[in-house]
């Protein structure tokens, strides 16, 4: 078996050709490398020759991938992305200040954003980034040591995780909305109330139907309000007295303690799933990350 050091002239001429296999031009890959493009073309020929098959059509002002090209930069491309991610992942071991955690808008917002300065004073020197999406994104893919999950543990066999709260869900409501309404004391009594609902476009999530069905109420009845498919827009129309929301309690428990937020009636609907501390398996964390999920799994 050829070693690849005889079947290849230069581990450089693979960057040469993935460069000019995605622009299809000879003179673009050169201006990303640098290069000529008189060079260019002599380093895909010399790639050629050693491998003994054309990988480029030369046409008038053009290049186009021969079928053998294409699969070539298929695999090429492959390579080199699984070669880009181990560089960046032994990088960000060893670069042990910065720290990037994904989570949804809404956890960053009323979960992390009020832990910030605690974070900071316990972990000095200690750099967070929070990434936000609207999906669940693939921290492997994404080269994120850390991510925020709302679950069971079987969700996510390519993870390890460590639980972080439970997910209860309660009604609640503005100060301003309360000032103005009397507020129900029972659940059958909310569906004549103005009732904001989300319409999460990613990840489940439980909706007014879900909650009074906990109830044991049929909701099919209730009053249409506002329907939000963004719970950061939601809590900010509970806050301007627009009606009731559903009120996820670890992210709104700091707003009913500082009185912006009541909550109407005392049902709590338990779901059975639980946020979690994820980060990938077979993947070491750096220090500082290591760190910083120690530190998110002790907060309350």
């Amino acid at each position: 078996m050829r070693s690849i050091r005889h079947l290849l002239p230069s581990a450089g001429s693979l960057f040469v050709f993935e460069a000019a296999g995605r622009h299809l031009s000879f003179t673009q890959a050169g201006r990303e490398l640098g290069m000529s493009q008189a060079a260019v073309s002599y380093a895909i020929r010399k790639l050629e020759d050693q491998l003994g098959i054309p990988l480029f059509r030369r046409e008038h002002r053009r290049v186009r991938l021969t079928d053998a090209g294409d699969r070539f930069l298929t695999d090429v491309t492959l390579g080199l992305s699984h070669i880009r991610k181990s560089a960046e992942d032994l990088r960000s071991l060893a670069d042990d200040t910065h720290v990037t955690l994904s989570a949804s808008t809404a956890f960053a917002a009323y979960w992390m954003m009020p832990r910030l300065q605690q974070l900071r004073r316990d972990l000095p020197g200690i750099d967070l980034r929070i990434q936000t999406s609207d999906r669940d994104i693939d921290l492997v893919s994404e080269s994120i040591p850390l991510g925020i999950r709302c679950g069971v543990l079987e969700d996510w066999p390519e993870y390890d995780a460590w639980r972080l709260d439970e997910e209860e869900i309660y009604a609640v409501a503005g100060s301003a909305y309360a000032a103005q309404n009397e507020l129900p004391t029972e659940v059958a009594a909310m569906i004549d109330h103005q009732l904001i609902d989300l319409e999460e476009p990613y990840r489940p999530a439980a909706n007014w139907a879900s909650w009074f069905a906990s109830a044991g109420i049929n909701s099919g009845i209730a009053r249409r309000g506002l329907l939000i498919n963004d719970y950061v827009l939601i809590i900010q129309a509970v806050l301007e007295g627009q009606g009731i929301a559903l009120g996820w309690r670890h992210l709104i428990e700091p707003m009913i303690s500082a009185g912006l937020v009541v909550r109407v009636t005392d049902h709590v609907m338990r779901t059975g799933l639980a946020y979690y501390i994820v980060w990938p398996k077979n993947r070491s964390l750096s220090p500082s990350a290591a760190r910083v999920r120690e530190w998110l799994s002790v907060q309350t």
